[in-house]
């Protein structure tokens, strides 16, 4: 593996930068997970330096996030703190990403519509603060949203004064502190340094307590038993989330780098480092947008910077002990709001009333199931629904273009012979490709816009670059009506694929009833009609036996 080493002294600037702004917020999301703040530093120290030795993305700063930790949590109390089933979870986590990379599917994630990012996303936020609601207030934090939000009349009633301000002060420092001195001291660890440090000489609030130091113990996963299905769905929710969270994170990268990155090999980046991370019992993690932008900002451009991230975390870790455990719990909340506020994305809903209502909806939608059912389930019903919209639009302006009688004929001699038989010809064009979403409205349409006088019926596919199975029976369906109706059928302009599906869906396709080109259809139908020979409607398995090819 080839390092670049042409920007050296910018990827180790920006990538101590990036670790010391990491640092608190390994420390806080791995408490917010339930797996203590070592668990977070690991994490960070695991997924930063593997996802940025393996990974496609070249100035990506990966560590834990706030939508992994979020189900982490959830699979924390599920499993009441089993810590090996937990780290099993992450490391078949990471095995996911590594297949989903090999098998090229981070083409495909991609591809999940806005206002279903949207939604999850923002809930995953709105999740991260009612969390931390009672932490705030003086109080540990019940398990699940719903407990978190029924405990908090019973905080406020019982409310510690100093811890609140002091969770308040240091949202309020995180939020103020000046963009200028944040190039040298970061704002989350300013507010981290200062509030441990007044809390410990002038305050009585709850704080981290022990913590362990020196090398991480290696963890092996344990595979059966009855809360197996509990821990492979959470890997499923937690390889599909990081996925999409690090290649959203590698866009960002790619517009402030002016580069591309590849989205499958920062998948199997991604995998390698939660696989890592599982093992040595770290917490998920994923491509982190904040610390990626400060890596950028300060001077990182390749892998080098995220694995200088990992290895100051390291040299961090390896000592911070006795100094961490004095943290108090109200500053990592504050520090938590922070990530969650953040995480919302307010860009979207300052403006949402102005665009498409149905989208508005679908993210409401979302956030609403992320917040009160789960991340899973809230992003598969989004990406279904907003499939669903979509084939109906697809649908209603593939039938809206299907014209009887087209005015934009650009032959003289076509327009003039249906003008000749306008009542005993009826000319249908298709637009664009023909899907299922309008299949159902195929034949109902060419039925009522069909004179009950015409003899002949042309379906024009010269503008159709394919269709699928579910529009060949639409199709078929219309030969039947037209047999039954005593009317010809005649197909013309169809190319090589959509002629092979209606011919492999109906085994032949007489050449006397298709024609190479819509001017040849016409032309054959007037002389029919004037022939008054009688031609036979046909279906797609016998087609009209009159016309010329």
């Amino acid at each position: 593996m080839k390092f670049d080493l042409s920007n050296l002294r910018g990827d180790i600037t920006g990538g101590i930068t990036a670790g010391v702004v990491a640092l608190p917020l390994a420390l806080a999301l791995g408490v917010a997970s339930g797996l203590g703040p070592m668990a977070g530093m690991y994490g960070a120290i695991a997924v930063g330096f593997f996802a940025a030795l393996f990974g496609g993305t070249g100035p990506q700063i990966s560590g834990p996030t706030g939508p992994m930790v979020v189900v982490l949590a959830g699979l924390f109390a599920s499993l009441s703190g089993d810590a090996a089933l937990i780290f099993t979870a992450v490391m078949l986590a990471g095995v996911l990403q590594i297949a989903f990379g090999v098998l090229g599917i981070g083409h495909y994630i991609r591809l999940v519509p806005y206002p279903v990012i949207s939604g999850f996303m923002t809930g995953i936020g709105v999740i991260i603060i009612i969390l931390q609601l009672n932490p705030l207030l003086g109080h540990a934090s019940p398990s699940g949203v719903l407990g978190a939000l029924g405990n908090v009349p019973e905080a406020i009633s019982s409310i510690h004064p100093a811890n609140l301000v002091l969770g308040l002060a240091t949202l309020a420092m995180v939020y103020l502190w000046p963009g200028k001195w944040g190039r040298y001291l970061p704002g989350p660890l300013a507010a981290l340094i200062l509030g441990t440090v007044v809390a410990y000489f002038a305050l009585d609030v709850p704080i981290l307590g022990s913590i362990p130091t020196g090398l991480p113990e290696l963890h092996m996963p344990v595979l059966g038993g009855e809360n197996m299905m509990l821990v492979v769905e959470a890997a499923i929710i937690l390889a599909i989330l990081g996925s999409l969270d690090s290649l959203l994170t590698s866009l960002v990268a790619d517009n402030m780098s002016r580069t591309r990155h590849h989205s499958n090999k920062e998948l199997i980046g991604q995998g390698i480092g939660n696989t890592a991370a599982g093992f040595i019992g770290g917490i998920a993690g994923a491509g982190a947008t904040m610390r990626t932008v400060v890596n950028i900002r300060s001077g990182g451009q390749t892998r080098i910077s995220g694995m200088t991230h990992a290895l100051v975390l390291l040299a961090v870790a390896l000592g911070l002990g006795p100094l961490a455990e004095n943290i108090p719990q109200a500053v990592l909340a504050g520090i938590l709001v922070k990530v969650g506020l953040d995480i919302i994305d307010w860009k979207y809903l300052k403006r949402a009333h102005q665009g498409p209502r149905w989208d508005l909806l679908l993210m409401v939608l979302v956030l609403s199931m992320t917040v009160f059912v789960d991340l899973i389930t809230a992003v598969a019903a989004g990406v279904v629904l907003a499939a669903l919209a979509y084939v109906k639009q697809v649908a209603s302006l593939q039938i809206e273009r299907l014209r009887n009688l087209p005015e934009h004929l650009d032959s003289e001699e076509d327009k003039a012979i249906l003008q000749r038989n306008r009542d005993r010809i009826a000319l249908f064009e298709f637009s664009g490709p023909l899907s299922f979403g309008a299949a159902a409205d195929l034949g109902h349409h060419v039925r009522e816009q069909s004179s009950k006088e015409s003899r002949v019926l042309i379906l024009n596919f010269s503008s159709v670059p394919y269709l699928d199975l579910s529009a060949a029976l639409a199709v078929e369906t219309i030969a039947a009506d037209a047999k039954s109706s005593g009317k010809q059928l005649y197909l013309a302009g169809m190319n090589e694929e959509v002629h092979k599906v209606l011919k492999g869906l109906n085994g032949r396709i007489p050449a006397s009833g298709t024609f190479e080109t819509l001017s040849d259809a016409l032309k054959a139908a007037e002389a029919s009609i004037e022939s008054t020979a009688d031609v036979g409607a046909g279906d797609l398995n016998g087609l009209p036996n009159g016309g010329a090819a």
